[in-house]
């Protein structure tokens, strides 16, 4: 019986050390839902609308794919680009564009920042969080100035941030 137990022990040791091993080549990460990323995109385009704003709001996922855009009716044209820039920027550095931005201007050395494709140093990109993953983020394009499309990314934000947690 003693060698039965000790080949036990060790198949038990082996099938333990194959299930860590195989755990760590497959990970488990958050993304945002089409619901949610509706959500957040439209109560962007609402709440610069209150302020009297036309804008285009994109919400990626983490990754920087698209996943929701909306368009005010009187928005330029060129919103819809830059909000999608300024989603992408923000996934992707994960940070707020306004953020890379003054970071850019101040540190030469980040300065070429803005020659990555797709990349937008201004402000109006935030990144979504479910606690402290990143989870896509969004970019609103139209206001006059990127802080006032970051204050409207952020009054979105805070209507689901219930949904984040």
């Amino acid at each position: 019986m003693p060698a039965l137990n000790k080949i036990s022990a060790i198949a038990l040791t082996l099938s333990l050390a194959a299930a860590a091993a195989s755990a760590q080549g497959v990970r488990t990460e958050k993304n945002i839902s089409l619901e949610l990323a509706n959500q957040i995109a439209a109560a962007s385009v609402a709440a610069c609308a209150a302020n009297g704003y036309n804008v285009a709001a994109t919400v990626v996922d983490r990754a920087g794919v698209v996943k929701a855009v909306q368009r005010a009716d009187n928005a330029g044209p060129h919103t819809l680009g830059a909000s999608q820039q300024k989603a992408f920027t923000s996934a992707s550095a994960k940070n707020t564009t306004l953020a890379i931005m003054e970071g850019a201007q101040k540190n030469p050395a980040a300065a070429n920042l803005v020659n990555i494709p797709g990349y937008l140093l201004l402000g109006g990109g935030v990144p979504l969080k479910a606690g402290n993953e990143v989870i896509g983020a969004v970019g609103v394009g139209g206001a006059p100035g990127g802080n006032l499309d970051e204050q409207c990314a952020l009054a979105a934000i805070d209507k689901v941030k219930d949904q984040l947690k």
